[in-house]
């Protein structure tokens, strides 16, 4: 049997709490499949990493009197810990808030803008008059627009798996101050999703084998049938201030969370083939450390062109930006795109999600 190379992440926990056992579910699955491709003696490696950007960020931090740096560090060693106690074995366990992340982050965005994918225009933003500032997504809350829901966030919604912008949120309140936020006019940047070669190759791609038959069900009904033309294009910015990635170019605007997460896949995978490298003495400073036994080459597994497999496991509720952003970003960058999207429902308390943000759950750490 050919021995094959695998790539596999897991969703990367936010950096805002504890552990709990329905994140577990997810990296306890995930480490199985790893440690049984191990067994048959194929190269593959685990990476994930902390999820570390965004306004609930810095609002805790600022809260406790600390910086969002010191925050994440602490968390990232909680959470590193709670895995470690659960034998979950990732092969590298990094942050999004890393030089690699961010230059992979810009990166890509500086390939879709020189596509033409890249529209900076005028939107009108919840601004909240309590704390004077305008309100990402995640601190807007109301109804979701799409099933009406109650009590759902500002870009999606945990009961349908909806994407939507905060404009689009019924009966929206600050869930900072409690105020009814007011609408105030802001530049945004965009990524054209509704442009037709992003429209043409999700179409071909979702239907490719690489998500699970339901999964791939959702996707057509998000995306439409020929000529609707049904997704938006993508709100990837936010405004200062925010704790995240400046964009290139664009002073006091910051890469929207859900941009350079996914890239934090990439980042923690470069992390592993330098340290790696590091490690036998092969460090240098190309991209792309030198390749040998047990030392991953970046490009071979992240080239357009790669031969190896990459895998995804997630929960469905994160699947809209799996299948849909994240393949957009990936094939319009240069960069290969996912072998296979693995989805998985959730761990329930009273019928409902376990939530973190919710505080209905069950920590890693109290298990133990």
């Amino acid at each position: 049997m050919a021995t094959r190379k695998i790539l596999v992440t897991s969703a990367l926990p936010y950096a805002n709490g504890s552990i709990h056992l329905g994140h577990l579910v997810e990296y306890i699955q995930t480490d199985i499949w790893v440690r049984f491709q191990k067994m048959m003696g194929h190269e593959i490696y685990y990476v994930c990493a902390d999820d570390t950007h965004g306004t609930p960020i810095m609002l805790r931090a600022e809260k406790e009197g600390i910086t969002p740096e010191q925050l994440i560090d602490r968390v990232w060693h909680e959470h590193k810990a709670d895995f470690d106690g659960f034998h979950v074995a990732f092969d590298h366990y990094g942050s999004t808030n890393s030089a690699e992340t961010k230059e992979y982050a810009q990166g890509i965005y500086r390939k879709l803008k020189a596509a033409g994918l890249i529209e900076v225009r005028a939107v009108e933003q919840f601004y909240d008059p309590v704390k004077n500032m305008f309100l990402p997504d995640r601190f807007i809350k109301g109804e979701c627009p799409k099933c009406g829901a109650k009590d759902q966030y500002g870009d999606n919604c945990e009961v349908c798996g909806a994407a939507y912008t905060p404009a689009e949120v019924k009966n929206p309140y600050s869930a900072v101050s409690g105020a009814r936020p007011e609408m105030r006019a802001s530049d945004h940047h965009f990524f054209k999703l509704s442009d037709p070669r992003c429209q043409a190759f999700l179409r071909e791609w979702t239907k490719s084998g690489t998500l699970q038959p339901e999964a791939a069900n959702k996707m057509q009904e998000w995306l439409g049938g020929e000529g609707e033309n049904k997704l938006s294009d993508w709100d990837i910015s936010r405004d200062a201030p925010y704790f995240g990635f400046e964009i290139p170019g664009a002073p006091g605007k910051y890469f929207y969370v859900w941009l350079d997460a996914p890239v934090g896949y990439m980042g923690s995978f470069r992390q592993l083939c330098n340290q790696r490298a590091e490690d036998r003495g092969q460090r240098t400073e190309t991209p792309s450390p030198l390749a040998g036994e047990g030392v991953p080459n970046f490009d071979e597994y992240w080239k357009a062109d790669s031969k190896t497999e990459l895998y995804h496991f997630i929960g469905k509720d994160i699947l809209y930006f799996h299948a849909l952003f994240w393949p957009a970003m990936l094939q319009n960058a240069g960069f290969r795109t996912p072998t296979k999207l693995f989805a998985h429902g959730f761990l329930t308390v009273n019928g409902e999600k376990m939530s973190k943000s919710r505080g209905t759950f069950i920590t890693a750490d109290s298990y133990l």
